[in-house]
């Protein structure tokens, strides 16, 4: 499927690249599950410390700010990059995760009735 995406810009080439990255520098040794998940929960909290003061409504417009913008965007690609290699190492295949979770909330959380005859 093209989806107007560049073909380097879907999931599994950036996989692809960020096993490359680390093969030549010989990181794979770190690279295990923990190490990972334990990557991937520093980022994630990079990435809140941005919003931690902020009010809702200035959350809603942090991407006005260029340098700003540009250290969310970091922060955003620093947590997809290690959950990419993370889901390399344990072989799960990102997309398809989570269009099954997708599926199981859809099951688990209806639409109620008088939203869905709207």
């Amino acid at each position: 499927m093209n989806d107007g995406k560049p073909p380097e810009h879907d999931l599994a080439a950036l996989q692809r690249r960020l096993a490359d990255f680390a093969a030549v520098r010989d990181w794979g040794q770190y690279h295990t599950p923990k190490n990972l998940a334990s990557a991937l929960s520093v980022e994630a909290g990079e990435l809140l410390e941005i919003f931690q003061w902020m009010t809702p409504e200035a959350s809603g417009t942090v991407m006005d700010e260029v340098e700003t913008a540009e250290r969310v965007e970091d922060e955003i690609a620093d947590v997809l990059a290690y959950l990419l290699q993370l889901c390399t190492v344990l072989k799960i295949d990102p997309a398809a995760a989570l269009a099954a979770k997708i599926d199981r909330n859809e099951r688990r959380f209806p639409v109620p009735l008088h939203r869905a005859a709207q």
